[in-house]
């Protein structure tokens, strides 16, 4: 034993002092060359066998050790679920405070905690009420704009009727030509911007946003964009179909704005606008004149709050 470490050491002295082409260096590449092969087909035949030991010993583990991991994976998938649902509704709760920011209004946040309770109207409830603040007719909306309106009241939630719901109505108007318009709910659950006279301009792919008239929603919300604009012979109005462009279906959070400032309210000049959108003056034989549909465009100026006040009496 002790000359093999003799030996050794002296080796291992020599192979240190000696250049890279020294005779050891050169026995040492030698062995190298001959065995790799032999280690490489080594490797190749024990890997199955490793894979069948492995195999084996997994078949063989205790019950309890099963038991372990199997509570391990239920709690780490958990987890990964519990922070992957923070996480979007942080991101939403992120949408909502740049929403209320962006039109500088009064408001407060509220879950929805309910759907409509037939098939015939269009409602959803929402965990805040009396004792938060709110009262009938404030507008409710999300990220991506208006949602509906509150109809119902209790001191710890409220009901909000939907803009598709076919007894909603909401004044609005075309954002890039400004014609205005009552947007309504339709049996089927569209949308349709009505009383817009066929003399404006109103285009598919227009944004049609909240006017301000009314004083109930803030002007300038999104309601949707335009989809189909058609007209009929002798029409004095178009019929505009309006894509909602807030999801009435998978809202959580939601804005109740419960304060509006003069920014957020229609001007003199919208109000202006709005009278002159009256259906066009008609000339009888005798000359005089009279309005062909005045009384549409009265119900259209109030269609805000008489909808309201309609839909709250049904719910009751």
């Amino acid at each position: 034993m002790i000359v093999l470490c003799i030996v050794s050491i002296l080796l291992l002295t020599f192979y240190i002092r000696e250049g890279q082409s020294g005779p050891i260096h050169a026995v040492r590449s030698g062995v190298t060359t001959i065995t790799t092969p032999l280690r490489l087909a080594g490797s190749v035949v024990a890997t199955p066998f490793n894979a069948l030991g492995n195999v084996v010993s997994n078949l063989t583990a205790s019950q309890e050790t099963l038991s372990d991991l199997k509570e391990e994976n239920a709690r780490l998938t958990a987890q990964v679920a519990e922070l992957s649902e923070a996480k979007n509704t942080a991101d939403r709760l992120q949408e909502l405070v740049g929403l209320q920011s962006s039109y500088n209004f009064e408001s407060t946040a509220a879950r929805i905690i309910g759907g409509s309770s037939d098939a015939w109207t269009q409602c959803v409830t929402i965990d805040k009420g009396s004792l938060d603040g709110l009262e009938l007719g404030m507008p409710v909306c999300n990220a991506y704009g208006v949602i509906g309106q509150i109809i119902d009241i209790a001191p710890n939630a409220s009901t909000v009727l939907l803009i598709n719901d076919e007894t909603s109505g909401v004044s609005a108007m075309d954002q890039r030509s400004r014609a205005q318009g009552m947007v309504r709910g339709q049996p089927d659950g569209t949308l349709r911007l009505e009383y817009v006279s066929t003399d404006d301009d109103v285009r598919v792919g227009d944004i049609v946003i909240t006017s301000g008239l009314g004083g109930v929603f803030p002007k300038g919300l999104p309601i949707g964009t335009v989809t189909s604009v058609e007209r009929s012979d002798n029409d004095i109005y178009y019929t505009i179909v309006v894509r909602t462009q807030a999801s009435t279906e998978n809202n959580e959070e939601v804005l109740v704005i419960t304060s509006l400032t003069t920014e957020e309210l229609a001007t003199d000049e919208d109000v202006a606008a709005a009278n002159d959108a009256d259906a066009p003056e008609v000339t009888d034989d005798g000359g005089d004149s009279t309005d062909a549909d005045g009384s549409d465009e009265s119900s259209a100026d109030d269609g805000e709050q008489s909808d309201g006040s309609d839909a709250d009496s049904d719910a009751e």
